[in-house]
C-alpha cells in the first residue's frame, strides 16, 4: 500500500502528515480521508484549480494528466512542471511526496 507524505502547510497540516492510501483513489480523496482539508471548490469535477498540488516525489507513477487538467493547471497559482490537480491524479503503486501550495485561485474561502 503506497504512502503519501504531505509536506507541512501553514493552515492545513502545520507539521505535515504521513498516511497509507489505497491505489486507485484520487490524491484529493486520500487527503480528505486523512484529515487534510484541501480545498476542492468544484467538488472534484476538474472545473477549477483549488485542489492543485505539487508532486515532489513519485510523479512518474501517476497516469499523465489529460488535456482538460493541463488546461486548468495553466490557471493555478504557483504552477510547476510537477503540478497536478489532486482530484484527477490517482494514487498508483509508488509512495508520493505532496506539497500543497500556500495559495489557491480562490482568494476567499467560506467557513
Amino acid at each position: 500500500m503506497p504512502q503519501i507524505i504531505v509536506l507541512p502547510h501553514e493552515e492545513l497540516c502545520p507539521k505535515g502528515v504521513l498516511f497509507n492510501a489505497d491505489a486507485g483513489i484520487s490524491i484529493c480523496d486520500a487527503l480528505l480521508q486523512n484529515g487534510v482539508e484541501i480545498e476542492h471548490a468544484c467538488e472534484k469535477s476538474c472545473a477549477c484549480t483549488t485542489c492543485h498540488v505539487i508532486i515532489r516525489e513519485g510523479l512518474n507513477s501517476l497516469v499523465p494528466a489529460e488535456e482538460l487538467e493541463d488546461d486548468l493547471l495553466d490557471k493555478a497559482w504557483g504552477l510547476e512542471p510537477n503540478s497536478r490537480l489532486s482530484c484527477q491524479a490517482l494514487v498508483a503503486d509508488a509512495d508520493l511526496v505532496v506539497e500543497i501550495p500556500k495559495y489557491t485561485i480562490n482568494m476567499v474561502k467560506e467557513g
